[in-house]
């Protein structure tokens, strides 16, 4: 029913996957995804091709929504992590914009790309940027500089190393130069 009201023409498998992630119902997609994958209607169909009127497929409105969940399934399941709307916005663009850090996170490790660009030229962080999504902001700028293993996790533990000492402390000689793009 959401997908008649958002004015998207989809199979039943399209309009019930769409349906569920609206609802957020990570069980329901994940039947649909098993149920789908290598059957002749997952290769007659893309399950994620179909958009509604802004042009937002199944990936970019659960990146929107914030649920990574059902951003990893989708994508675990052919989703295009990078599959841009026409106007170029990503599901990274949406999801920094929206300030739904564990998203973009999740995006990040699943190789979205942050220099992906909008029709107005802007990339993730830009966006972030913008709406002062000040914790996306400094997550993406530290992903821009390849330093993804130095981003706290969502209970604060880092996944990584680079620039620790023994001790534990920060050790200024391995650290890379921070630098920003304004």
């Amino acid at each position: 029913m959401a997908a008649v009201i958002l004015g998207i023409a989809m199979t039943s498998k399209q309009d019930e996957i769409f349906n569920s992630v609206l609802s957020g119902d990570l069980e329901n997609i994940k039947q649909l995804l098993e149920s789908s994958d290598g059957t002749e209607d997952s290769h007659e169909h893309d399950l994620f091709g179909k958009v509604d009127e802004m042009g937002r497929n199944a990936l970019l409105t659960a990146s929107m929504l914030g649920n990574s969940s059902i951003v990893r399934e989708l994508v675990k399941h052919g989703a295009r992590v990078d599959g841009p709307t026409v106007r170029g916005y990503t599901s990274l663009h949406l999801a920094a914009c929206w300030g739904h850090l564990d998203t973009v996170r999740t995006l990040l490790e699943l190789g979205a790309d942050t220099q992906a660009k909008t029709f107005r030229g802007e990339r993730p962080v830009d966006l972030a940027r913008r709406y002062s999504q000040a914790d996306c902001t400094d997550c993406l700028t530290q992903a821009e500089h390849g330093q993804e293993d130095i981003i706290p996790d969502s209970e604060g533990h880092h996944t990584g190393s680079r620039g620790t000492s023994s001790t534990g402390e920060t050790d200024s000689a391995s650290q890379k130069p921070q630098r920003l793009k304004l």
